[in-house]
């Protein structure tokens, strides 16, 4: 038996038989990892009210063998939570669609359990902490959340040069097939001609320029989230569930 020590984010709970519960973690040293909670459902239970999603917190796991993640799901032995991004979260709709998809994301891109993913970990902890603080409107930081996961992971699109030839831009085209914005060169068929201003505004939201995205119009970040939407069920050969009920 091992003890392990780690901090994550809870990114969902499943029930299992009366008492217990199991937690899937996007933790910072071990990437995504299971654990079964035991007892946090009941009403005396001491933790288990911190082991719930959005909830960053640094947990204790005991393993059998030399690894965290093996043939058998290790316990959470105990949870200290480091920052409780759900309380602010949860009680916002817009906010909580947003979050949950933040989540869904983060699980899909990190399907390898126990496989470090440090980058998508620090990225999914600063959006929770930019959403839970209403800085800026919930669309906005989970389209950012969701450009930046695509840039970490290999699949960061192109919204000035052309993606396939390098010509500098503006570009009036955009394919997700082709990795973001074309040229009239390159163009291939099923690409689309979206306005300057939503090509501009996901540039923004991929580099930080919040001054830029928040002044955006409706219109264009409605566009926008439909490019993003696009692109990022492109790579992950399926849409996400959440993104649905996500409010614009």
């Amino acid at each position: 038996m091992t003890l392990f020590r780690d901090d994550g984010i809870v990114l969902r709970t499943q029930k299992l038989g009366e008492a217990d519960r199991i937690i899937t973690l996007l933790t910072r040293g071990h990437g995504r990892v299971r654990a079964v909670a035991r007892g946090v459902r009941r009403t005396k239970s001491k933790f288990g009210a911190r082991l719930e999603p959005f909830s960053h917190v640094d947990v204790q796991f005991f393993a059998r063998g030399g690894e965290l993640v093996g043939r058998a799901l290790p316990l959470c032995t105990q949870s200290e939570t480091i920052a409780p991004y759900g309380g602010a979260i949860v009680t916002d709709y817009a906010r909580y669609t947003a979050g949950t998809a933040m989540l869904e994301t983060a699980e899909r891109f990190t399907d390898h359990e126990g496989e470090p993913a440090v980058q998508q970990y620090l990225l999914l902890v600063g959006a929770l902490r930019t959403l839970a603080s209403g800085e800026h409107a919930p669309h906005l930081v989970l389209d950012a959340f969701l450009l930046r996961s695509l840039a970490v992971n290999g699949y960061a699109p192109s919204f000035g040069a052309c993606a396939k030839c390098g010509m500098p831009g503006p570009n009036r085209f955009f394919s997700t097939a082709a990795g973001g914005v074309v040229c009239g060169e390159c163009r291939v068929p099923g690409c689309v001609v979206p306005s300057s201003e939503s090509i501009e505004l996901l540039g923004a939201l991929l580099t930080g320029d919040w001054a830029t995205a928040d002044a955006c119009e409706a219109r264009h970040v409605r566009e926008g989230s439909g490019l993003v939407a696009a692109y990022l069920q492109w790579h992950l050969e399926r849409g996400l569930r959440s993104l649905r009920y996500v409010e614009q």
